[in-house]
């Protein structure tokens, strides 16, 4: 793909770790640790000392990850000048975007989830659809669920459930154009209000009104600025199906 995916919660946020990969090669915290000494010490060997890492080593680790991300590190022979290394644009930027990432993921962590009651009114495979206060919602089952009396059955419709959806997994998009609140389809799709915005230095968090319910929604501060959110705007919001949880109604995830 043309740019590198992120890795976060369960695979993309505070509840995972964060991870760049492309071409199957991870970017990780260790990685970034070894970036940000070569742009401070500008040498690879100045970087690996200070990691208490092999210089061999640590110039392994730089040519594989840029058999996947590109040329990060210029490395300059020693002359009259001297030599040493430097961080390059593409190098710099992975950098940046760990940290992004990292930010979003620390933000993940500390906004809580939206939690809907509900009753679930259809199984189709991993799927359970579930009669919420916002309407019918869409969301993945772990097969079973616990009863007062402690007995597992298998979910099945009638269940008391509840509905978990993470910050991190709904997008905002301007106005309702488009979005069917009664659709079908794999992604959830309902339409709210701007309760309020709390900006953040990378990332914000928007609170969604749905009819009584407040969903919290992070975004980056660049869609916060191309969105230019205040309190009272109409928007829709979307959630994929396969990153909503349907637990059971003592909290525990059906299936565990």
């Amino acid at each position: 793909m043309g740019e590198p995916t992120e890795s976060g919660p369960d695979a993309a946020a505070g509840r995972g770790r964060a991870a760049l990969i492309e071409e199957g090669v991870e970017f990780d915290g260790r990685d970034a640790a070894l970036l940000r000494p070569v742009a401070a010490a500008g040498s690879v060997a100045g970087a690996a000392t200070e990691l208490g890492r092999s210089r061999a080593r640590a110039l392994s680790r730089i040519e594989r990850l840029e058999e996947a991300f590109g040329t990060l590190v210029e490395r300059r022979r020693g002359g009259s000048g001297g030599g040493g290394s430097r961080l390059t644009d593409a190098g710099r930027g992975l950098l940046d975007r760990y940290d992004r990432l990292q930010a979003v993921l620390a933000a993940t962590a500390s906004v809580p989830e939206t939690v809907l009651d509900g009753t679930v009114t259809g199984v189709d495979g991993e799927l359970a659809d579930v009669d919420t206060a916002v309407g019918r919602v869409r969301g993945l089952h772990g097969g079973v669920v616990e009863r007062d009396d402690g007995a597992r059955e298998r979910v099945a419709v009638g269940d008391a459930v509840q509905v978990r959806i993470g910050a991190d997994a709904v997008t905002i998009h301007s106005g309702d154009a488009g979005v069917d609140p009664d659709s079908t389809s794999a992604r959830n799709r309902l339409h709210g209000e701007v309760a309020g915005v709390d900006d953040g230095e990378t990332v914000s968090t928007v609170r969604i009104a749905v009819d009584g319910t407040t969903f919290r929604v992070l975004i980056t501060a660049e869609s916060a600025a191309r969105l230019a959110l205040s309190p009272g705007d109409e928007v829709a919001i979307r959630w994929k199906a396969t990153a909503t949880r349907v637990v059971g109604h003592v909290g525990r995830p059906l299936g565990e």
